[in-house]
């Protein structure tokens, strides 16, 4: 995933800036960055590789040397950024979230139209930030460029472009990420989250809509670009990735939660006696509280996370380091577990691994049942238009895998299509094959409708791709 932070001060952002960063890092594991428009009339930056430890621990003393009226910054799961910028639209920095779909196309179009080259990455990646610094540069003028960037790209990319002057600001197209201001005496700011701009005094001032284009100085913002009436914001920002305290279009994220966890247990009413709720924590933790204040079922913590060494479960790029890590973190209550039927909610099931290893450890301690209930559908589409995981085919989902055992290489899209629909024969026999493996006790999945429902929106106005394949 990502986010990314920018600020606008007449008087030093730097330490706005920091925390203002610092406060995305559950949005990313691999590098930070940040760049300034320096009271000496130049840009400085700074970039780090933070998968070994805190954003904040890496810049602290980076931010002491950095000073200036202007910056952004950024936590990203990919590239390094911000990029430093000379062209024929001046000097200029920019931080982009989200992934570029299209990107090889594009590249080989921008260099048979003359453009000389671009810089690898190590594992011969090309930085996706450097491509849309490309496509920008192919236009007269910057805003001139994001609009045709908007216009070219497939996925999404929501950018903050760094000048002498001002900050703009770009939602992506379908406003699948989103872009927010918070203003304060003397400052505005942009924010991929709006939480993280609270605790520095700034309060909620105006949220981009799709492909809404917005110029900010310390003095105020300017909409340059009006956003578009079509929007798509992912719906999993919710369901996992936005922190608690955020909210998107309105709508806080441990509300809309709660709201899963009731609908859960709607829909669970008079099928399981569990003895307790539990959610896995932190991802299911919420969802669980929701629904056992609706199924009047005791919510307890039957395993507590260990966080002071290992803060982050998706730490290392390893797959099978980060399964370890996350059961390693895990410390069983035994009083809680013994003897219990346990029902259990986790934001999602993509692998299995985890939960299969959560589960066999419930047992392992003793717990008598473990009933699963993911807090969204089935996944059985990767993600194009976000950084959703690391995943590299759709096989890695258990869904895929276990459509494949049953319908060999016959997956078409009428088939998938068989295989979301709760109501089908497909659907449930999907899910007692992932019980099964699993060793779950039961296993119901959030039904799309019930948590599109739960965000109070228009579902018309959500993503569901994941879930649906529904562009």
């Amino acid at each position: 995933m990502g986010g990314i932070f920018g600020v606008a001060s007449k008087t030093d952002c730097s330490l706005d800036l920091f925390f203002g960063v610092d406060y995305h890092s559950h949005l990313g594991t691999r590098r930070g960055g940040l760049a300034v428009y320096s009271e000496e009339g130049r840009f400085e930056r700074s970039i780090h590789n933070i998968q070994n430890s805190p954003f904040r621990t890496k810049f602290e003393h980076d931010i002491e040397e950095m000073h200036g009226h202007l910056g952004i910054g950024c936590i990203s799961d990919y590239e390094p950024q911000p990029l430093l910028v000379n062209s024929h639209l001046g000097s200029w920095a920019i931080t982009t979230v989200g992934i570029v779909t299209n990107k090889d196309e594009l590249v080989k179009e921008v260099l048979d139209s003359g453009y000389t080259h671009f810089l690898e990455m190590s594992g011969g990646e090309i930085n996706q930030t450097e491509l849309i610094v490309a496509l920008i540069n192919h236009e007269k003028t910057i805003v001139d460029g994001i609009k045709y960037v908007q216009s070219k790209i497939k996925g999404s990319i929501t950018m903050l472009v760094l000048t002498k002057d001002c900050i703009y600001g770009a939602r992506d197209r379908l406003g699948r990420t989103p872009l927010q201001i918070g203003k304060k005496d003397g400052a505005y700011c942009f924010s991929f989250e709006n939480f993280a701009y609270v605790n520095l005094g700034y309060t909620d001032c105006h949220e981009l809509g799709p492909a809404e284009i917005v110029k900010l100085t310390a003095d105020g913002y300017e909409i340059l670009q009006q956003p578009g009436k079509e929007m798509k914001i992912c719906t999993f920002l919710w369901i996992y990735y936005g922190y608690p305290t955020a909210s998107y279009e309105g709508v806080n994220v441990e509300s809309m939660r709660y709201n899963c966890g009731r609908y859960l247990a709607k829909r669970d009413k008079g099928s399981v006696e569990p003895d307790i709720i539990a959610g896995v924590p932190d991802s299911g933790t919420a969802h669980a509280i929701g629904y056992a204040n609706e199924s009047n079922i005791p919510f307890a913590r039957p395993f507590i996370k260990y966080t002071p060494t290992w803060p982050r479960s998706f730490m290392p790029t390893n797959q099978e380091q980060r399964n370890l890590i996350a059961h390693m973190k895990l410390i069983p209550v035994q009083s809680l577990i013994k003897g219990k039927k346990i029902l259990l909610i986790d934001d999602s099931i993509v692998r299995g691994t985890q939960l299969r290893e959560t589960t066999e450890f419930l047992y392992n301690s003793g717990a008598k049942e473990v009933h699963v209930r993911p807090a969204c559908p089935p996944l059985l589409f990767g993600c194009k238009y976000l950084n959703f995981s690391r995943s590299k085919s759709e096989m890695d989902l258990i869904t895929r895998r276990i459509i494949k055992q049953f319908e060999g290489d016959n997956v078409t899209d009428e088939v998938l299509r068989e295989y979301a629909n709760p109501d089908s024969p497909k659907y449930a026999a999907m899910l007692e094959e992932i019980r099964n493996q699993l060793h779950f006790t039961t296993l119901r999945y959030h039904r799309l409708d019930d948590m599109l429902d739960s965000t109070g929106l228009d579902h018309c106005k959500l993503c569901t791709y994941c879930w649906d394949g529904r562009e």
